[in-house]
């Protein structure tokens, strides 16, 4: 009898544990977490607010601090070294120089009329070979005359080198030419060639170098000679350090296109001479180093 009502209290306060058990919260590991009864306890929380639990489980995102509005503190950068220059990258195996030295120079960058450029520079100024070659045809005297304008005279002296990158310069309009300068003689890029003037049709202009960019033909073919391919751009590549920057593959392009021997089509025709007592009156005097005779094609040397 005794026995059985211990076991019947056994049973009652195992059940009343097992209830206290079930009904406390746990946290996280396992902690345990006494929750609030109702809104006015005070009894701390040992686990995240319900609050903040709520924003999670909505997937909300944490509140970003927003700067204040008082003065930022000033960045200051770091002192770097100098920039290094880093040269023009070489676009082919020759080098080239700029045609006048040592004179403060300008030129057109446009085609007038024909494809050349007059640079403009003081009486004197160095003509200088652009690239290394052979000096191909050389004028020494001045055979231009007004009252004929021949145009295998326009150029007045000048002197044509075969660059070795196979296309032929040309800088007339000389004052003189440079001794020891004569067909066949191997220069150098900078080797100089003449002094600006300005011998031929440029008589009545301010001295300058008529520089033109082609390809060798003969003698004959005089208008080859005065200028083929446009010449600023590479004029001002040479000017400003880019110094491998070459013609030849466009002066080898327009020869395979139209030919080493194209008609004459621009300033071709030469004046009939006036055979009167004026006409002869109104010719200058020869120039320095002339003999007056005018034989035409016969003033150029050209090499064999």
């Amino acid at each position: 009898m005794h026995s059985g009502q211990i076991a019947r209290w056994a049973s009652v306060w195992g059940a009343v544990l097992l209830t206290g058990a079930c009904g406390q919260a746990t946290g996280p590991a396992g902690v345990g977490v006494t929750l609030r009864s109702n809104a006015h306890s005070t009894a701390p929380l040992t686990g995240p607010s319900p609050e903040y639990a709520a924003a999670r489980a909505a997937g909300a995102a944490a509140p970003t601090p927003t700067p204040s509005g008082g003065r930022q503190a000033e960045v200051q950068r770091p002192q770097g070294d100098d920039p290094v220059k880093v040269p023009p990258p070489k676009l082919s195996k020759y080098t080239y120089t700029f045609p006048v030295k040592g004179c403060e120079v300008t030129y057109s960058r446009k085609l007038l009329v024909l494809p050349k450029t007059t640079i403009w520079a003081p009486q004197g100024c160095a003509f200088v070979a652009p690239v290394a070659g052979v000096v191909d045809e050389v004028n020494t005297k001045n055979r231009w005359r007004p009252s004929t304008d021949t145009g295998a005279t326009r150029e007045g002296r000048f002197v044509t080198i075969i660059g070795d990158d196979g296309v032929r310069y040309l800088g007339g309009h000389l004052d003189t030419v440079a001794d020891g300068i004569k067909p066949g003689v191997r220069v150098k890029a900078g080797r100089l060639l003449g002094r600006v003037g300005r011998s031929g049709n440029a008589r009545d202009t301010a001295t300058n170098l008529y520089f033109a960019i082609s390809w060798k033909t003969g003698p004959t073919f005089w208008w080859v000679r005065r200028g083929m391919v446009e010449p600023w751009d590479y004029l001002d590549a040479w000017r400003t350090g880019n110094r491998t920057i070459s013609p030849r593959e466009e002066t080898l392009k327009l020869r395979g296109k139209v030919g080493e021997t194209p008609r004459c089509t621009v300033l071709c025709a030469s004046k009939k001479p006036e055979k009167t007592p004026q006409a002869a009156r109104s010719e200058p005097p020869p120039s320095r180093g002339d003999t007056g005779d005018d034989d035409g094609d016969g003033v150029v040397s050209v090499t064999p």
